[in-house]
């Protein structure tokens, strides 16, 4: 393989991480986040939670 193909191959299995506001409830990718000076929401607050995926596990006791 050459170096492209490989460096295509990482930045495909990179997968999309989405945050939540508490405030008004806006879902917002990291890409966009990462782009702005500063972490915040389009209403001015600060505060984010990392939206979970919808997969339940279950994991079997010992």
């Amino acid at each position: 393989m050459s170096e492209e193909n490989l460096e295509e191959l990482v930045s495909e299995e990179k997968f999309n991480v989405f945050y939540k506001c508490m405030r008004c409830g806006h879902e917002t990718a990291l890409e966009e986040l990462a782009r702005l000076p500063e972490i915040k929401c389009i209403c001015g607050f600060r505060v984010f939670t990392k939206k979970r995926p919808g997969l339940v596990r279950n994991v079997k006791a010992i």
